[in-house]
């Protein structure tokens, strides 16, 4: 298993929660920290992660963390579990350090990682006392996680646990020998709809004589792929590949959402070559 990381001469701590910015807990936890390792470089990675939304919180992690340098701490607060007998975890791999409760918002990262050591933070003597039975974020979370980035080495918080809690992200299913059915993993700000086909889930639409297809989403259908937004007519919906490796439908500055009437959990038919797409349900 990996061994401890040692910190980088000004220690990095990076936040992914559903907290959103109308309220303290941000600040408060930001507070915490600082007041643990003064000279912290905080990052937040994002506050806006759906409510309870334990994917949608493993996708921002997993799209963001391996782009820090190695020894970052990466705080996670989605924790619709908190004061419950959920876990608080201390993931370490090759690289980085995590700090999370123990409900599979660590999932993605755990599927790209070959070597982790996964512990049970059981040493209360790291934690803002008294511990309230509602913000763990500020009372077990973060402090620990500022103890991490400061050097304390991840043995001292407890012990190495094998039966994390884990989720495979949804994948693709075939209906039949030409046609798949996917869902909308989430809508971004611009209204893309990012959905969990890969380009290795349909490889026919990455060869040099691209067959035709169909995507069928909301009440709309898309036929043609794109290698840039910019590529798209005003008013056509298409898919592309984006940054986080998924094929999403698109609009050139549109929302895709708002065009298809399409949300995060709508069922996306993909067809292939002669096979017949038919109108999918909306999921929420």
């Amino acid at each position: 298993m990996p061994g401890t990381l040692k910190m980088a001469h000004r220690p990095i701590v990076t936040l992914t929660t559903d907290f959103g910015l109308n309220d303290h807990f941000v600040g408060t936890l930001k507070g915490v920290i600082l007041n643990i390792v003064p000279d912290a470089n905080i990052v937040d990675i994002c506050h806006s992660v759906q409510a309870f939304d334990i994917l949608d919180g493993a996708l921002a992690l997993a799209q963001s963390y391996a782009y820090f340098p190695a020894r970052t701490v990466h705080l996670v607060v989605v924790d619709p579990g908190v004061g419950s007998a959920r876990r608080p975890i201390i993931a370490t791999s090759e690289m980085h350090n995590f700090v999370a409760p123990d409900n599979g918002v660590l999932s993605l990262m755990y599927a790209r990682e070959q070597r982790l050591s996964v512990r049970h933070i059981t040493s209360e003597h790291y934690f803002v006392q008294p511990v309230s039975n509602t913000f763990h974020g500020r009372d077990i979370f973060a402090p620990v996680a500022a103890y991490l980035a400061k050097g304390v080495d991840q043995e001292k918080f407890g012990e190495e646990v094998t039966d994390y809690v884990r989720f495979n992200a949804p994948k693709p299913k075939a209906v039949d020998a030409t046609s798949m059915r996917g869902v909308v993993l989430r809508v971004d700000r611009f209204g893309n709809l990012i959905t969990n086909f890969t380009p290795q889930d349909a490889p026919a639409l990455f060869q040099a004589d691209v067959p035709p297809f169909k995507m069928v989403v909301g009440k709309r259908e898309v036929t043609s792929m794109r290698t840039n937004y910019a590529e798209g007519a005003p008013g056509e919906l298409f898919a592309i590949v984006g940054s986080m490796g998924f094929i999403e439908i698109a609009a050139n500055r549109g929302s895709a959402s708002q065009t298809a009437g399409a949300v995060k959990g709508s069922e996306v038919l993909l067809a292939l070559g002669n096979g017949t797409a038919t109108a999918v349900s909306n999921g929420q």
